[in-house]
């Protein structure tokens, strides 16, 4: 355990650069590693979730090496040509780790074993296993509460494996991108209806590693996605974008500190993963996007964000896949807001890395906002930019940066200041963001 408590300190002032995109890092090792050649990436996030994809790519055969701060080199073996690893692939805390690698592998001729740590080994794995049975793969799953797929688990290839046509029955970039991934090894087209858009990162890199990838956009607003199977992949160079879920703490604190005027630089701003600007705007955010440019085919720009008095919403449930990962410090928002914020549609947040929704109803009661709990959502009455009074005890994480990190910027807006339990979860996805975060209170932005 690594506790700390965070304390008010002042405005946040300065400039910062958060890590690369955690979605888009994980696709550029794996579609890398499937390509025939050689890759260079740049930005790369070097969290522990993305190096459990590196080192499970290497485990098959490919040859994923850092070169410098942010840099890597992959040589790939060619869609086809994964090898039969010697070890169980160890996926940490990782589910997009786990979900890719499993459509990924599913249309291969090996068997894997993946194994995960405590948190990861009770998260539901049924959702991808369904629809990559269908297509040929195997599994033998380890049996969870009520009955859920979990880790650790086995998975045979199938060589052929069958193309389907599959509708995903819940908004998730993870399933639809794990078919995808199945369908590059696949005899003629894949095809996922996705009746509510999510992220389309893998879209938008399949296309760039020269996969046959097509989009039509129904009246309905679905979305059906087909790939062509036994694809060539090109190598490229791909830079990786700042991550907006990472550079969301940060917004958020710099909106409710008062005094405080940061800014966050080259951050991706994909539609699909842009919901919390549109709603901290909408709750009266200042944020101003500034040098808009598109990066490796993603939109980006630098964000200056001004402590602003919020206001409570009502949040469109349409914009959860937007932004799904957000929500956990968006109710620290919505607890120094003027009036009530209501969230639905949030029932994805019970099955993360923890239960966040009653994760973060516990961790923001403790400190001192009001929070009722609903089966989809929480609905949080705002303390109209009045600190919240904190902790008199350790906040329990449950071992999800997500919480810890969305904790850790409540307690620099309240009087007593949050302790949370253990600060090493947040390596998974952001090594620098304590530093960070005191450079910012210090004036000097990034460390």
């Amino acid at each position: 355990m690594q506790p700390r408590r965070f304390t008010l300190s002042g405005p946040l002032r300065g400039r910062i650069r958060v890590p690369g995109d955690k979605s888009i890092s994980h696709r550029a090792i794996m579609l890398s590693a499937l390509a025939v050649g050689e890759s260079r990436i740049q930005g790369l996030l070097e969290g522990e979730d993305v190096l459990a994809t590196a080192a499970a790519m290497r485990a098959m055969g490919a040859q994923v090496e850092r070169t410098g701060e942010g840099e890597w080199r992959v040589d790939g073996v060619g869609v086809g040509s994964l090898l039969q690893s010697q070890v169980a692939l160890e996926m940490g805390n990782s589910g997009t780790s786990t979900r890719l690698l499993m459509g990924l592998i599913a249309s291969h001729p090996i068997t894997a074993t993946f194994v995960g740590d405590a948190s990861l080994s009770k998260r539901p794995m049924g959702r991808v296993i369904e629809p990559l049975s269908l297509m040929g793969a195997s599994f033998e799953a380890s049996p969870g509460a009520k009955g859920i797929q979990t880790l650790p688990l086995m998975l045979r290839g199938a060589l052929p494996a069958v193309p389907i046509r599959y509708t995903l029955p819940v908004a998730s970039a993870q399933v639809k991108s794990a078919v995808l991934l199945a369908g590059l090894n696949t005899p003629g087209i894949t095809t996922v209806v996705e009746p509510v858009p999510t992220r389309d990162h893998s879209e938008r890199m399949l296309r760039g590693f020269g996969a046959e990838l097509d989009v039509e956009i129904e009246a309905d607003g679905t979305r059906v996605i087909s790939v062509r199977g036994e694809a060539e992949l090109k190598p490229q160079n791909v830079t990786v974008p700042g991550d907006p879920s990472s550079a969301a703490f940060f917004m958020v604190a710099g909106l409710i500190v008062p005094g405080s005027e940061i800014v966050i630089e080259n951050v991706g701003l994909n539609p699909t993963r842009a919901g919390l600007v549109s709603v901290l705007r909408d709750m009266g955010g200042d944020i101003e996007e500034t040098n808009a440019r598109e990066v490796g085919g993603e939109p980006v720009a630098d964000l200056v964000v001004r402590h602003s008095s919020l206001r409570g919403i009502e949040v469109d449930p349409a914009l959860a896949p937007s932004m799904i990962d957000e929500f956990p410090v968006l109710f620290v928002a919505a607890a120094l807001a003027e009036g009530r914020t209501v969230t639905r549609g949030l029932d994805e947040l019970r099955v993360k890395e923890s239960d966040r929704l009653a994760a973060m109803a516990t961790a923001l009661g403790a400190a001192g906002a009001r929070v009722e709990e609903r089966a989809d959502g929480l609905v949080v009455e705002g303390s109209g930019g009045e600190p919240l009074r904190g902790t008199d005890h350790a906040i329990a994480t449950h071992l999800d940066h997500r919480i810890a990190m969305a904790m850790a910027v409540a307690g620099i807006a309240s009087h007593a200041g949050v302790e949370i339990d253990d600060t090493r979860p947040i390596s998974t996805s952001f090594p620098t963001f304590e530093p960070m975060l005191d450079g910012l209170a210090q004036g000097r932005g990034a460390p």
